[in-house]
């Protein structure tokens, strides 16, 4: 939980059920969370699979502080970090993040994996992604495939063909 609330703090999205503690529903949509990064977290090519428990202990830790420090009663039924509003959320993750924090990295990492699961559905293959309505892809408005499954653009980036396909191209576009 206090991890999905910490990527819903980065990418908001709304919540999933109205019982949901993790995603506080500051924002339409699915958010980071929904977008699966969780999921990406996990994923042992992230190099942080295996401190997950460790972060999530000390951003407990931070929201305990914080919370501390400005009179803030938690409610003892969830993590710290969930217990806090969105906006004690948003302060509490400005300030792990800011340029005066000795371990911004760590932090700046978990915000970049989060925001790398809605941009980029990271963890999963593009065509699935595409297919399950990846909230991220959808939002940004990432074209589908065709009905093969390959990706073909019919207007050009530059609103002009910068080079002729080579001669040897087969119809699927790739080279002879």
């Amino acid at each position: 939980m206090t991890l999905e609330a910490f990527a819903d703090t980065i990418v908001p999205g709304e919540k999933r059920s109205p019982d949901d503690r993790a995603v506080a529903g500051a924002s339409p949509g699915g958010g980071a969370v929904a977008a699966g990064a969780i999921e990406l977290l996990e994923t042992p090519a992230t190099g942080v699979s295996t401190v997950l428990d460790d972060y999530a202990r000390m951003l407990n830790e931070h929201a305990r502080t914080y919370a501390a420090e400005h009179g803030l009663r938690l409610d003892g039924t969830v993590p710290p970090f969930v217990a806090l509003a969105f906006e004690d959320r948003t302060t509490v993750v400005r300030t792990l993040t800011g340029p005066d924090q000795e371990d911004r990295e760590l932090w700046v990492l978990l915000a970049l994996f989060s925001n790398m699961a809605f941009d980029t559905a990271a963890h999963m293959h593009t065509a699935d992604a595409m297919a399950a309505g990846h909230p991220g892809l959808v939002t940004m408005g990432f074209m589908k495939p065709d009905d093969d499954g390959l990706w073909r653009f019919p207007d050009f980036s530059y609103g002009r063909r910068l080079a002729d396909p080579h001669p040897d191209t087969t119809p699927t576009g790739s080279p002879a």
